[in-house]
């Protein structure tokens, strides 16, 4: 059971120290300003780096989740639990991820979207409240907080392990106390901000960062992708049948006019086309390959190639 101290409210965080190098900032000119602001910016990159081991971690939890029939939590407040919902938003059109996949929890619900509710990330029994409800064994579940302290997400994580459910967060407070029954730490020290306090700068910067790698490789590691390529987007209207083609030439080195044929055959479904191009199987055998080996071209070409043999 995740204990949070009281006293772990009262730690200082890095993001709301002063900066030294911006104490001129009202004083600058326009792109002088800018400049800082960039400046301090290019610091976030090496931070994350710093941190992908523990991403890692974070994303072989999710993986091993999402194969086991479990779902992937996003848990965050104010500017870190919008940042979950955009990035949750585009995992469907992008990789054709079920929506069932990943749940955002935004401390103040749907209305904190798109306005401030600052109390409610307060709210630790809320937090706790909507995981028990939701969080189940087996279930990934990761908390975003720039200050790692805030409590709607550490009683989120608290109720999620006590459902049997992993956990990771997300923070840039190298100082947060009362983490250590949290699986997995992503620590992303991104040091003061431009503007003391304003964490939606460089700490939404690197939660940015963190959140698109993460989905990215779990979607990659779930075999969404081939090679660098989106292949399990489905053509849908006119514009993504012109870009499934594109990915099937780029994929195959083949005709447009081969390329919509395979499309034809697959009903649409980009894999069952590749898969069939690649490996010449007919497109019935194409899926039935996919199929087995849990959406994976490689795998399924893999299967094809040694079934040839």
């Amino acid at each position: 059971m995740m204990t949070v101290p009281r006293q772990a409210v009262h730690v200082d965080s890095p993001t709301e120290r002063r900066n030294p190098r911006t104490t001129d900032l009202d004083q600058l000119s326009t792109l002088d300003l800018l400049r800082a602001i960039n400046a301090e910016d290019r610091l976030v990159p090496d931070a994350v780096a710093a941190a992908l081991p523990s991403i890692a971690a974070a994303v072989d939890f999710a993986v091993e989740a999402l194969r086991g029939g479990g779902r992937v939590h996003y848990v965050g407040a104010g500017t870190s639990g919008r940042l979950a919902t955009v990035d949750r938003a585009e995992l469907a059109p992008t990789y054709n991820a079920p929506a069932e996949w990943f749940v955002v929890h935004h401390a103040g619900g749907s209305l904190a979207l798109q306005s401030a509710v600052e109390d409610a990330e307060d709210n630790d029994e809320a937090g706790a409240a909507e995981l028990a409800a939701s969080a189940s064994p087996g279930d990934f579940v990761l908390g975003l907080t720039a200050s790692g302290r805030t409590p709607y997400v550490l009683g989120a994580l608290r109720a999620a392990r006590e459902r049997g459910a992993r956990t990771g967060l997300a923070f840039s407070n190298p100082h947060a106390t009362g983490l250590l029954d949290i699986d997995v730490l992503i620590e992303v020290d991104t040091g003061p901000e431009v503007v003391a306090g304003s964490t939606r700068m460089k700490a939404g910067t690197a939660q940015k960062l963190v959140l698109t790698a993460f989905s990215t490789a779990v979607m990659v590691k779930l075999g969404r992708t081939y090679s660098n390529l989106m292949v399990s987007m489905r053509a849908t209207n006119a514009k993504l049948r012109g870009r499934t083609l594109r990915i099937l030439r780029e994929a195959t080195g083949l005709s447009q006019q081969e390329c919509a044929h395979a499309l034809d055959d697959a009903h649409g479904d980009l894999k069952v086309a590749l898969v069939h191009l690649l490996s010449g199987a007919d497109a019935p055998t194409a899926a039935a390959a996919l199929a087995a080996n849990d959406g994976h071209v490689r795998q399924a070409l893999t299967t094809l190639a040694a079934a040839a043999m």
